[in-house]
């Protein structure tokens, strides 16, 4: 049972239930009563901002939101956006060796490689996905490759696609790609660096949530959703996964994070990497 705290505004178990049932279904995560806390916190700032009493008269707010405007607001706010650029390293390095490899002999007719990186985030993953192509180099001279990059946030997705972070966001990565693929930010802009246009040329962002019904003009190549299942409950992983393998060539390639399955949600997919996955049918 969650303990009622003093706090700026009322803030009861019947609120959260609301709010945590309206992000469900618009998200698809589940949220779990540990985040009674976190719920507060950063929906507080709104409580705030539009000048209500307390979370009942928020959640009227809500209720009442015929433009849908308030519930994007509200995902906004709850929704967790850990990334950093080459998170889980392996990936990109398989992509590299072993994926590009291979579409260069099954895509040789076409030419051309899609990735969608699908939860971008801020944009680290994408960034990351660009800087891997373009080292790449030689192996894809000639061809037609690009990334669609999607999350559900609206206001991470402004910072991806301005593509400026602060320096100790690159910290991990080598002086030599820093310097091949950030400007560095002079005066005012000290502390920051910007990605360059030709990493920005090879990203189209937008803004897509999963729990919708979409499909994708064309069959991809590569879909990135790392760290995203996880907050699904069974049957939304399975349709979730249902939806990625309608939409890969068969032969492409899903990688999820570190800490996710597809063990019982998929018979679509083999294993054949640290949590890479291939198409089977």
């Amino acid at each position: 049972m969650v303990e009622e705290k003093q706090r700026e505004f009322r803030f009861t178990r019947k609120d959260f239930d609301f709010l945590r049932t309206i992000s469900n279904q618009r998200t698809g995560i589940v949220v779990t009563d540990d985040k009674y806390d976190m719920f507060y916190s950063r929906l507080s700032r709104r409580v705030r901002s539009l000048g209500l009493r307390d979370f009942a008269a928020y959640c009227d707010y809500v209720r009442n939101d015929a433009s849908g405007t308030e519930v994007l607001e509200l995902v906004n706010a709850i929704t967790t956006n850990l990334t950093a650029f080459f998170r889980e390293n392996h990936h990109f390095d398989y992509l590299v060796q072993k994926v590009i490899p291979q579409i260069k002999k099954t895509n040789a007719s076409s030419r051309s490689l899609k990735i969608w990186s699908a939860g971008c985030s801020t944009g680290e993953e994408p960034y990351s996905l660009a800087i891997s192509l373009r080292e790449a180099g030689s192996a894809l001279t000639g061809w037609q490759h690009g990334i669609l990059a999607t999350d559900i946030d609206s206001n991470v997705l402004a910072t991806a696609a301005r593509g400026v972070y602060a320096q100790d966001r690159v910290k991990g990565m080598s002086p030599a790609r820093l310097k091949r693929w950030f400007l560095r930010g002079k005066g005012e802009n000290a502390g920051l660096v910007r990605v360059k246009p030709t990493l920005q040329e090879l990203i189209q962002f937008g803004q897509l949530n999963l729990m919708d019904e979409w499909q994708m003009d064309e069959p991809l190549d590569v879909i990135f959703c790392r760290n995203v299942i996880i907050y699904f409950d069974k049957e939304t992983k399975i349709r979730l996964i249902e939806k990625f393998a309608r939409n890969l060539k068969t032969g492409g390639h899903l990688f999820v994070g570190h800490s996710e399955s597809l063990n019982q949600i998929s018979q679509r997919f083999e294993l054949i990497g640290n949590t890479v996955y291939r198409k089977v049918a």
